[in-house]
């Protein structure tokens, strides 16, 4: 049922309530929740501030649309960069944390993220390597068979996929490469014939 703005009904009884659902209200009386003396408003808790003072370097960081300033602490290990950084950017700066919109264009920048470190690796001294980060090593010295079937795993469903996915960018790299290899050398080479 959708919500509205009236409520569906009458509210019930909260003595048929703690008779229907048991524990219902037990957190009702101030006296039997722990975290009661807490909550009163002349409690001290020793901060000398109402609010934490600011981390400097804010300038330029994410911060949702819908948050009037951006936190008194944030993170700065891992700053945004490269294109999957304006992803991101485009992401805060225009989309709400409630849109779905803003969430896949997270998703996006951190796929191109990883694509762009897998390129990155292949012209580093120790590129990345697909058999035994995928884990296809593990899964032949571990009965892959026995271990895939008659335990109700739900994963069956798309693990025929799997190999696509975690070999597929390799192969395309590959190929492109190779395009890539081939016009910029075969053409130098027939001009050299000439």
């Amino acid at each position: 049922m959708p919500y509205t703005a009236d409520k569906p009904g009458s509210t019930p009884d909260p003595d048929a309530l703690r008779a229907r659902i048991p524990g219902w209200g037990s957190d009702l009386d101030p006296a039997d929740r722990p975290a009661f003396p807490r909550e009163q408003p002349d409690i001290v808790t020793g901060a000398h501030w109402e609010l934490p003072e600011q981390q400097p370097g804010g300038a330029g960081r994410e911060r949702s649309i819908e948050h009037e300033r951006l936190t008194p602490v944030f993170g700065t290990a891992q700053p945004l960069h490269g294109a999957s950084g304006a992803i991101r950017r485009f992401a805060y700066d225009r989309f709400s944390e409630g849109q779905t919109a803003h969430w896949l264009l997270l998703v996006l920048g951190d796929r191109v993220d990883a694509v762009t470190a897998h390129a990155a690796s292949l012209f580093s001294t120790r590129p990345d390597d697909p058999i035994t980060e995928s884990g296809v090593a593990g899964e032949v010295a571990h009965r892959p068979i026995a271990s895939r079937f008659g335990r109700g795993r739900i994963d069956l469903k798309h693990a025929w996929l799997d190999p696509i996915l975690v070999v597929g960018p390799w192969v395309l790299a590959s190929v492109l490469a190779v395009k890539l290899v081939r016009a910029v050398f075969l053409p130098a080479a027939k001009r050299g014939k000439k």
